[in-house]
């Protein structure tokens, strides 16, 4: 009986064991299977001056936490060496703007639109205190929150750690967090770059940092409203380097000015 009881125990734990990789390994085996993808747009910030205006825009300002320093000031903006920089910083060249600090973000909106495939962005986060640099994808002509909010980074002060998060009727409305889980968090580099990733299927969203699975977020069966607005529909991309607000914290005007560096940007669909 004692050696029945043993072999049954054994048993046991073999089967756990090889559930759990089966199950890590379908849920990587979206982005592994994927070779047949083809590279459909990019940029890689590679011209002088300034940037490709025909895809890209000046975030402007409004009076959210992450825009609320927003500006169309040209020093927060740069692009070198292949790089598009993106400043946040101390507010002494403008005093006829009441802002203590100015930060510089780019979009997509009303000129590139993502869906159905894989969105990577290789970027590089300076540190301080009070920096939230973020990238993120929100729909065209939908309000917050019902329209969907896709955050493929963001990442607080010098952490070595970036969050990867979807915002909804569902989730911020009423609050239904943890099914399915809503977010995760990612090693980075603090001091190089990294490339963030999210690819975008009608039936869920599957998050990366540097090609290393963090988290999905699936469709499921449910009798409430707004669980998945991210299907059917193009998403603009944002590109921004806030500062302070109610997550991040107070600024460090000392750490200032930070940068935040974007070598490129390229979007993958699959081959038809």
């Amino acid at each position: 009986m004692k050696k029945t009881a043993l072999f049954s125990g054994i048993l046991f734990l073999s089967l756990l064991f090889w559930t759990a990789c089966l199950s890590d390994k379908s849920k990587e085996q979206k982005h592994q299977d994927q070779s047949d993808w083809v590279l459909v747009w990019e940029d890689n910030f590679d011209q002088t001056g300034s940037f490709d205006t025909t895809a890209w825009s000046k975030i402007p300002r409004g009076k959210s936490d992450w825009n609320n320093y927003m500006t169309d000031f040209d020093s927060c903006f740069d692009i070198r060496d292949g790089n598009m920089y993106l400043r946040g910083m101390v507010n002494y060249s403008l005093p006829e703007d009441t802002a203590r600090y100015l930060t510089g973000g780019i979009y997509t909106k009303g000129k590139v639109g993502f869906q159905d495939g894989r969105l990577s962005i290789r970027a590089r986060l300076h540190a301080a205190k009070g920096a939230w640099p973020a990238i993120w994808l929100l729909p065209e002509g939908e309000g917050w929150p019902n329209g969907g909010e896709i955050d493929i980074m963001e990442r607080l002060n010098g952490d070595s750690i970036a969050y990867q998060t979807v915002h909804s009727h569902y989730t911020y409305t009423l609050g239904i967090k943890d099914n399915p889980q809503q977010g995760a968090t990612g090693a980075i580099d603090p001091d190089d770059f990294n490339v963030y990733s999210v690819e975008m299927y009608p039936d869920s969203l599957v998050f990366f940092i540097n090609d290393t699975h963090t988290f999905t977020y699936p469709r499921i069966e449910t009798a409430e409203e707004g669980q998945f607005p991210f299907a059917d529909k193009p998403f603009y991309l944002l590109i921004d380097n806030q500062l302070g607000g109610s997550w991040v914290g107070e600024v460090n005007p000392e750490d200032l000015p930070v940068d935040m560096i974007i070598d490129w940007v390229k979007f993958y669909q699959k081959k038809k």
